[in-house]
This record gives C-alpha cells, structure tokens and sequence, in this order.
C-alpha cells in the first residue's frame, strides 16, 4: 500500500472513531449559562425556551454569528445563591442572578422589595425597575463592580402573598409564627407583634413548612404551584403585598468584552424582550395557579382592606431607609425611589402606602 493511500485510510479510520461535533462554523461563540435553581422553575424554563432560541434566530438572520449554548442549572455548577459569584468568577458566561440574596453588594435592586402593597403587577414592577437601571448608573455599577454586565431585570412573581400551615385571615392570626422570607420581605413582619421571619430559599420552603421550622412562608402562587407547598401549607390569605424584581439576567464582562457588537446588541435586545416576557407568563398563570390551589385543596382568604392597609402601615419606613443608605453613599437613592414611584403611579398604581421620600 503506497503511503498516501495509507495515510487517507488511517486519517478516515480516526474520523470514524472520534466522537460526532457539530458543524459549528468559524463564528460559533460558546455560552455556558446557569442558574442554581431547577429547570422546571418558570423563568429557567423560559430561558431555554423563549431566551435562546430568540437569540439563535436573530443571529441566524444577521448570518455571521452562531451561539452554542450550554445550559447548567439546579445546582450542577452553582446553588441559587451562588450564580452572582460564579458569574463574576467565569463558571457561567451568563447568568440568572437572584438579587434578593445580595442586598449587601446589590442593594440598588431592592426598590420594589422596599415598597410593599405598591403594584401587585409583574409587568408594570419589570418595567419601572428596568427602566429605572437604565436612568440612573447605581444598578449596573453595583454589577460592574462583580465583573458583570447588567442586561435586564425579571419579575417572576405577581404578587408576594402569605402561605400557611394553619387558616389566616388577618394580623392576629400572624402573630407569633415564624415566618418564612428571602431578603428584604423579612422586614414586612417587624410591624407585626411576635412574627419572627426566618431567611430561606424558596426550594427550601416545602422542608420548612413540612417539618414545623415555619408555620407560614411569602411566595407566588405559580411557586406554591411548582414546589406543591399546597401538601404543607393549605391556607394563602391573599395580602396582594406586591410584585418585585428577584431575577437579573447578567454577563461576565470579561466574556461580554470578547462578543462581537452584533452580537452584544442581540443580547440586549432580546433580554428585554425576555423581561417582559416572563413578567407576562407570571401575571397570565397567577389565576391558573390560585384555582390549582384550590383544586388541590387549598383555601385562599382575601384580607380585608383595611387589614392590608394596618399591615403597610406598620412596616417601618424601609424605603426611607434605603434611600437614606444610597444617598450617604453618593448615589441617588432618593431620586431614584421617587421616580420609580412615580413610573408605577403612572401606569395606575398609587399603593396603599405611599413610600415617597419629600424634601425637607
């Protein structure tokens, strides 16, 4: 055998015997996303189908770029409360970020949590605090100094309400339990005589509330839906106390400083679309995902207005606070929770409290 017909044999034998690739172009651009919550989570479900394929279409339109993504979530690179961290360390190029495990680095991000019984609408809550990220330079300085990039902000949740082990319907029967929360919603309880708020993650709840560590936690009904907490907890009283922003999507900036232009501007085009998107899916299955209560055999309570009204009443001025801590800093906290106010009165939501800082 002559040696080129050898050597093409032998090069037709490795082929065969390596694994199959795909037939990525000169411009494939690989992406490595994650999220330590689980994939059937809502917006991680709309990640890998509405986020990603919007991307690959409109980089398949513009012809020069592809992406190969690679998705990673329910704790296979990070837990949920490590995707901020792994972001800024490289282990993802972009990431899910829950903002309300990291007021300490990102306290810009908690506007709506300082607001509560504002605006029991996820969309319009997406809206104002993406909108207020893009006016005013404190939230995507707080990511750039955790070498990231801020593309656009999730409100996955219609409304906090209150899920219980035992019947609620108003402040007396919270009195005395342990509450479980993720952040700033903690504070919601400080009004309310003997509540205890206890920190957790939303996949810890089913635990919590099976095994007697809480008698009652604030989450959505979508949630309650996905993670069953119907088995642990049948009671919501339906507080209305208010959407709010948890979820930022976000990219490394060393890999965001290696993307094409063309490709940047998808990103961010497509991230507000995602935006929205959720926020949409979130107010369309918060009906669906009461019945599903029910039908499961829950009971929901709707609080009495007034009620509502003493409970946002007897929150301590945590927007004050907040602004207060941002302006001792240099940045404009107060501005900015007077204009997101006024984003929300705008599009119809004047609140049962109004959290406006005045002059003077």
């Amino acid at each position: 055998m002559n040696p080129t017909r050898r050597t093409a044999l032998g090069m037709t034998a490795a082929a065969l015997a390596a694994p199959a690739l795909p037939a990525f172009g000169a411009n494939t651009i690989k992406a490595v996303v994650i999220d330590g919550y689980p994939a059937r989570a809502m917006w991680v479900k709309e990640f890998s189908n509405f986020f990603i394929p919007e991307v690959n279409k409109r980089l398949e339109a513009g012809g020069k770029y592809r992406i190969d993504w690679q998705e990673s979530y329910g704790g296979a690179i990070v837990k949920p409360k490590g995707v901020l961290e792994g972001v800024k360390l490289g282990l993802g190029d972009i990431g899910i970020v829950t903002t309300i495990f990291h007021s300490s680095k990102l306290p810009s991000q908690a506007i709506a949590a300082v607001t509560p019984f504002v605006a029991p609408d996820a969309r319009a809550v997406a809206k104002a605090v993406d909108e207020i990220a893009r006016e005013f330079p404190t939230m995507q300085k707080e990511f750039a100094a955790q070498n990231q990039v801020y593309l656009a902000t999730g409100v996955v949740l219609d409304s906090y309400q209150l899920f219980s082990r035992h019947p609620i319907s108003s402040l007396k029967d919270i009195e005395g339990d342990k509450v479980a929360g993720a952040g700033m919603n903690l504070r919601y309880l400080e009004g309310i005589k003997d509540a205890v708020g206890v920190r957790g993650g939303m996949t810890d709840f089913y635990n919590m509330l099976q095994t007697g560590l809480v008698d009652s936690a604030m989450l959505w009904p979508e949630a309650a839906k996905t993670f069953k907490i119907v088995e642990v907890a049948p009671y919501m009283l339906k507080a209305d106390i208010g959407a709010v922003n948890s979820k930022t999507v976000t990219v490394n900036k060393d890999y965001w400083d290696s993307l094409p232009d063309e490709v940047k501007a998808v990103l961010k085009e497509v991230a507000v679309l995602y935006r929205d998107h959720v926020a949409g899916i979130a107010m369309d299955r918060a009906e669906e995902s009461r019945k599903a209560f029910v039908e499961a055999g829950g009971t929901i309570v709707e609080m009495d207005p007034a009620e509502r009204a003493a409970w946002a009443n007897a929150i301590p001025d945590i927007a004050g606070e907040w602004a207060a801590a941002l302006d001792a800093k240099g940045e404009p906290g107060t501005e900015m929770l007077n204009a997101y106010l006024a984003k929300l009165r705008a599009m119809g939501y004047e609140g049962v409290r109004d959290w406006s800082v005045r002059a003077g």
